[in-house]
């Protein structure tokens, strides 16, 4: 690759500015916001590739999105474009907006600043100034470096392994089957998520996202070179150099910037909240239908709430292999009487659904014939890959008869039996030839170019389908691979981890990575998935953390042919069935928070510095997280562990610890005895926590009862707070039928008063609640204007 140097104004239009670099190479800067600039190059003035579907800025609450065929690249709807100033100095130029000045110098440097509270300017992010742009001369390999900073953090790239803060290291960006992947070590894995979210030492943070899905790769520090300062790298094999830098003084601000860029989060039924069963074993024995069968009567016989079931591949084998859109019909007879079985007892289906045909698969034939799949680079045949203990082509997702296809066979051969939802897995399509050919909707496009796009097509595809078949009520999708935009259809998952302690300590820090990356929507398969069963100490703690993730699956495919299920160890069943009892008394706040996050572009799972910046201390590696801003969860992640050490972020109204009910300070060091039963969880105070009572289902309907858990600060303060509901199913929740209860807790040194007022249409299905306070406070407390003891039933209506 060969180093970009001079540069020189060309034009300058209402939305920003033309560099020609080079004398050859077109550098656009577009003005999106005043936080949000955008930095194209053009290798010769010409785009590789025109389109993307990355980039689908986000208004209103619902998701939005591109044209299946993609979004032009020039096109700049749904973004502010505010006005800016322009100043050209000796050797570049000075761009400037209302928070940021973007100054440009020859060789080709760009240098980022932003204005601070006091109105000064400061730097927050530079390119190396030596060599900071590459291109390559015959192909469209590209390079972009930046100043490593002393002090800075930096966050993001997706579901990747090790230590959540990612500085010092180098990722790779290639999406991979990763089974029983090293949650510590293993790179690449699933996802294409070329994002970061940095924070300076003085200067606020700024997220960098590259909106390329060509393989690249980031160094964030693992390099060095004599000849240049420290920087942090990222270099692209194919595409176009093209990203856009928001900045904002905190990192939550960053993140939720970056969602809204890729088109916010998708809202699914309240019922994906709750517990999902899963495992191959059931679907790969020869009596499948009577084992899934059996797992609705043992989550009865053993009084394990549940909400739904994920169907492994093993329903669609034809001997040892597994042929997508087909049943097996000796394994499972009859798939609409086993399905009428789930839904009678609540349980929704999602069936695994594989975007590759082996090459043998009945319907191979007929697809290559109408030209369906990804082709061969050279010959006109379908390009064939490893897949399954075979060869198979992958299905392409650019080519509008393949997505009919998908849709009808979704339709014909999954909703019409009465499975509802679709679960798009080992979809990494690894085509290893990057010339191989899609259709492009018209426009052919190698694979190396698109490749993370294909899982989000597919998705897309499926879910679309859904929508079509129960329009009025929202769909539930999962999907293992993708790119940024995959949250707008689906919820995702760290994929197929192996069992070990450190995989579970591992996995919150993953999970943490992807909520960064703006996948807020995820878990993991909880007891691990490859490798040997969980014990019964390990099998319990992934349980009792795994219900604090938003997706809360236990899935498995154990080495030694067992299957991981609630009640597997029967000493142990107890301890698991109160976890989950836990996870549907959390129910209304978990809703509540997948609706901020859908509303709000709120991250869901959350380090604990996401709230509390100005604590030094919630920078360290810790097991700690916050599911939502409000519950503070430390999971025993370690065998024999006899106590938990946690600490509290340091606040201005303190915690409550939830199981005892006492208050503590914030900005301190906690030691927790615990045993096997322990899950340890504190609740910032100001909270008012709304919980089920008796909640066996996620179910709107079943939720009559409804207690207030109110903890409030230690001293004087006003705080508010939120409940979201719905009826848990409807498509037009957010736009109409859904109820937003407002809260407001006030206290002082001798009183509590607790009030809140209801909005919107939908009237849940108490008319009371109770509202308690925790066992530590004493203070009088008033709800409405009223005095109300804890433990008071109170009338909830309007008010």
């Amino acid at each position: 690759m060969k180093p970009l140097k001079s540069l020189r104004l060309e034009h300058r239009f209402e939305t920003g500015l033309d560099l020609r670099v080079d004398g050859r190479h077109l550098l656009t800067l577009f003005v999106l916001d005043d936080a949000l600039i955008r930095v194209l190059l053009r290798k010769d003035g010409a785009f590789r590739l025109d389109r993307t579907w990355t980039v689908a800025p986000q208004s209103g609450s619902a998701p939005t999105d591109v044209p299946w065929q993609g979004r032009s690249r020039l096109d700049l709807a749904g973004f502010a474009c505010p006005p800016f100033a322009v100043e050209e100095t000796g050797d570049g130029l000075v761009l400037t907006t209302a928070c940021l000045r973007l100054t440009v110098t020859t060789p080709l440097t760009l240098t980022w600043q932003a204005r601070q509270e006091d109105g000064s300017w400061r730097a927050f992010a530079q390119d190396r100034p030596t060599g900071a742009y590459m291109l390559g001369v015959k192909d469209h390999a590209h390079a972009h470096f930046l100043l490593r900073q002393p002090g800075e953090r930096v966050y993001g790239l997706g579901e990747k392994a090790g230590e959540l803060e990612r500085s010092g290291r180098r990722f790779e960006m290639r999406n991979l089957d990763a089974m029983g992947y090293d949650a510590r070590s293993t790179d690449p894995l699933y996802k294409h998520i070329p994002f970061t979210a940095t924070r300076t030492a003085d200067a606020g943070s700024y997220g960098l996202f590259y909106d390329n899905l060509a393989g690249c790769w980031f160094d964030l520090g693992n390099e060095l070179d004599n000849y240049h300062k420290p920087y942090r790298a990222y270099r692209a094999q194919d595409g176009d150099l093209d990203y856009y830098m928001s900045w904002a003084p905190s990192l939550r601000d960053v993140v939720r910037s970056h969602v809204r860029l890729t088109g916010g989060t998708a809202f699914p039924p309240l019922w994906s909240l709750g517990y999902s069963g899963s495992t191959m074993h059931y679907t790969d024995a020869p009596d499948a239908q009577a084992q899934l069968e059996g797992f609705v009567r043992l989550v009865a016989e053993h009084d394990i709430p549940c909400d739904s079931f994920q169907l492994s591949s093993g329903y669609s084998s034809i001997g040892a292999k597994r042929y997508v859109f087909t049943w097996n019909r000796d394994k499972v007879p009859d798939p609409s009487a086993m399905a009428r079985i789930f839904a009678e007892a609540g349980i929704h289906l999602a069936a695994n659904i594989k975007p590759c045909l082996l090459q043998d698969h009945p319907m191979y034939g007929e697809a290559a014939e109408r030209g369906l799949f990804v082709r061969d680079s050279e010959e006109a045949a379908p390009a064939r890959s490893p897949f399954w203990d075979d060869e198979g082509s992958n299905l392409d997702f650019t080519n509008p008869d393949t997505i009919r296809w998908w849709q009808d066979n979704i339709a014909g051969k999954l909703l019409a039996h009465g499975i509802g939802s679709t679960w798009n897995d080992n979809n990494e399509f690894e085509v290893w030839d990057g010339s191989a050919r899609c259709h492009g909707f018209g426009e052919e496009t190698e694979i190396g170019l698109i490749r993370p796009l294909m899982p989000v097509l597919m998705t897309r595809a499926s879910h679309e389908a859904q929508v079509a078949h129960a329009p009025d009520r929202r769909p539930y999708l999962i999907s293992r691979s993708g790119a940024p935009g995959l949250q707008r259809y689906a919820q995702t998952w760290s994929g197929d981890n192996r069992t070990s302690w450190e995989t579970l300590r591992y996995n919150i820090r993953m999970g943490l990575g992807m909520s960064l990356s703006g996948l807020y929507n995820i878990g993991h398969d909880v007891g691990g998935f490859a490798g040997p069963r969980p014990d019964p100490e390990l099998f319990v703690r992934w349980v009792q953390n795994g219900i604090f993730h938003p997706r809360f699956t236990i899935h498995s495919w154990n080495d030694d042919g067992t299957v991981n299920e609630p009640w597997m160890y029967p000493e142990a069943t107890p301890l698991v069935r109160a976890a989950i009892t836990l996870r549907y008394r959390l129910l209304p706040y978990l809703y509540t928070t997948l609706y901020r996050a859908v509303a709000e572009a709120e991250p869901m799972l959350r380090p604990t510095f996401l709230d509390h910046e100005h604590d030094p201390r919630c920078f360290a590696e810790t097991d700690d997280f916050l599911i939502g801003r409000d519950l503070l969860v430390a999971s025993v992640v370690e065998p024999g562990a006899r106590v938990r050490r946690v600490y509290l972020p340091d606040n201005a109204t303190g915690w409550w610890d939830f199981w005892t009910g006492t208050w503590h300070a914030g900005g301190q060091d906690m030691t927790v005895p615990v045993t096997l039963a322990s899950m340890p969880l504190f609740v910032r105070a100001g909270t008012v926590l709304p919980l089920a009572d008796g909640l066996s289902r996620a179910d709107a309907a079943r939720d009559s009862r409804r207690t207030l858990a109110v903890y409030p600060a230690s001293g004087r303060a006003e705080v508010d707070a939120l409940e979201y509901a719905d009826d848990g199913i409807s498509a037009d929740a957010l736009e109409s039928r859904h109820c937003l209860t407002r809260f407001s807790l006030r206290s002082d040194a001798d009183a509590l008063a607790l009030d809140w007022r209801l909005e919107g249409c939908y009237r849940p299905c108490f008319d009371s609640v109770v509202v308690t306070l925790p066992a530590g406070e004493r203070r009088p407390l008033t709800v409405n204007g009223r005095p109300a003891a804890s433990g008071a039933t109170v009338a909830y209506r309007p008010a």
